[in-house]
């Protein structure tokens, strides 16, 4: 069986100060029977990885695709494994939006992580306009096969489903959205490879969408920030 994670990407938001909230989380999660992890902006990692009890795994934003080098302002994946991250975000919309990212980066920084031996949460995702066409699951098999490179394993590679169209938005997919494509995603993945659902998922409707064949969990933006609204979900993908 695939295994559950309940992930959290920060983004560009907090602080040392803010990590009390890793903290809390931490003891929210304690005896449930699936994976948290919290993807840190890169400042934040070391700090957060003390505590050898500590259940939640961290993970960093992004990985550029060169151990190491001239590239002023970014980071490695050796560097965030160094620091105490076991897994890193590829692929985010966010990332393939602001800054160009093409499926051959996301590919190229997938194949870095299984390098440093980080665990890769790759994302994919259609806009509005793609769901509309009625485009998505051809756009998502493209995503799939041009980011995800051959050897992935449900050892070093997470698969994670977030319309662009519902990150931040409030917007949700209805389940039998999700449904249809994490039913697609499963028959083009290995059948252990965990599949995550993101987009404005909170404690609200996420018991509803774990309910929902090959959806092994989620991974969380905005509602990630708060140990009142993260370890909820954690809890009702726990009960799944």
């Amino acid at each position: 069986m695939p295994q559950k994670y309940a992930a959290g990407n920060w983004k560009m938001n907090g602080l040392v100060s803010d990590l009390t909230e890793v903290l809390e989380i931490d003891k929210g999660v304690q005896d449930l029977a699936c994976n948290t992890v919290i993807c840190l902006p890169a400042t934040l990692i070391y700090a957060a990885d003390g505590d050898p009890r500590q259940v939640v795994e961290i993970g960093g934003q992004y990985c550029h695709p060169s151990a190491s080098g001239a590239h002023t302002g970014d980071i490695s994946a050796e560097m965030l494994s160094e620091a105490g991250a076991a897994f890193v975000v590829t692929g985010h919309s966010e990332r393939r939006t602001d800054h160009g990212e093409t499926d051959a980066d996301v590919r190229a920084q997938t194949e870095a992580a299984w390098r440093a031996g980080l665990v890769a949460i790759l994302c994919i995702g259609e806009t509005l306009a793609q769901r509309e066409a009625g485009e998505t699951l051809s756009v998502l098999a493209g995503q799939l096969k041009g980011s995800l490179p051959d050897g992935a394993t449900p050892e070093n590679t997470i698969i994670a489903y977030e319309p662009v169209w519902a990150i931040g938005t409030g917007k949700v997919a209805t389940p039998e959205q999700v449904a249809e494509v994490h039913d697609a995603l499963r028959a083009q993945v290995d059948p252990e490879m965990s599949l995550l659902y993101g987009g404005s998922v909170k404690a609200a409707n996420a018991a509803e969408l774990f309910a929902l064949t090959n959806v092994d969990g989620a991974l969380v933006g905005g509602a990630s920030l708060k140990a009142v609204d993260f370890v909820p979900i954690a809890r009702a993908l726990a009960a799944s």
